[in-house]
């Protein structure tokens, strides 16, 4: 089975890893960003060991994000990002092959752990199942 496996953040997350803090969004050190991404690094590495790896991929900040949608009269209405209507946005992903909802639970737990600062916003990995070709239930 297919899964998605989402990490979710927000421009201010964004911001405080370049050294603009605020409320709830504590600077990054090097240090800190460097156990970051080395602990990222050693899930991606250990899922593409075992197989489950499909893809994975952090995103860039949500103020470089476009919106693109149709306008009333049919033509493209295009909105840069980030949106006032949501503060949390997709920061990361990875399409994983999993035997089971139990093992895709097990992946995300661990990427909970992820280390951040203290005092960062703590953000729950969302599992959604990838719906197969055929359209039927996951």
């Amino acid at each position: 089975m297919k899964y998605l496996v989402m990490v979710q953040g927000s421009q201010a997350d964004y911001d405080a890893m370049s050294g603009k803090p605020s409320e709830g969004h504590p600077t990054w050190s090097e240090k800190e960003l460097e156990a970051m991404f080395a602990f990222m690094g050693g899930i991606n590495n250990d899922l593409a060991e075992s197989g489950e790896l499909i893809d994975g991929q952090g995103l860039t900040e949500p103020a470089r994000t476009r919106l693109v949608s149709a306008g009333k009269d049919g033509r493209p209405v295009i909105t840069d990002g980030p949106y006032g209507e949501t503060k949390e946005m997709l920061a990361g992903y990875w399409v994983l092959d999993c035997a089971s909802l139990e093992r895709v639970t097990e992946i995300a737990a661990r990427v909970a752990q992820c280390p951040a600062p203290e005092g960062a916003t703590d953000y729950p990995v969302v599992i959604r199942p990838i719906q197969d070709a055929g359209g039927g239930e996951c």
